[in-house]
């Protein structure tokens, strides 16, 4: 029930960053949700490989270098789907900033929200 819920409200959050930033379109709220999926994945899949391909750079940059990471995922789920776009790597900064800080009060919403979680 808490992934489906999560997943509902991350799609939200990604409508709601195309609706604040002009750089991130959604087509609609079926593309945001298969949208917020493929960028999840990215996360659980792709991600760990690129942190640990990449530590001696962001330990160089003091943790900066995450913040690309996670643009290049997010710009790379915007190349995998149709309904969802991203204007450039710039626009994928400041779209998955947005997100992340969504995603954050998400979590935060949920960890109240749902029982049997602290």
């Amino acid at each position: 029930m808490r992934i489906i819920l999560k997943w509902l409200l991350s799609a939200v959050a990604l409508l709601a960053v195309a609706y604040l930033y002009s750089g991130v379109q959604v087509a609609s709220f079926g593309s945001a949700l298969i949208a917020a999926a493929v960028i999840g994945l990215l996360n659980m899949v792709v991600r760990p490989v690129l942190v640990v391909l990449t530590l001696p750079v962001t330990v160089v940059t003091l943790g900066l270098f995450l913040f690309v990471i996670n643009a290049l995922l997010f710009w790379a789920a915007s190349g995998l789907l149709g309904g969802f776009h991203v204007n450039g790597f710039l626009a994928a900064l400041i779209g998955s900033l947005l997100y992340s800080l969504l995603g954050l009060l998400i979590e935060a919403a949920l960890g109240g929200l749902v029982p049997g979680r602290r």
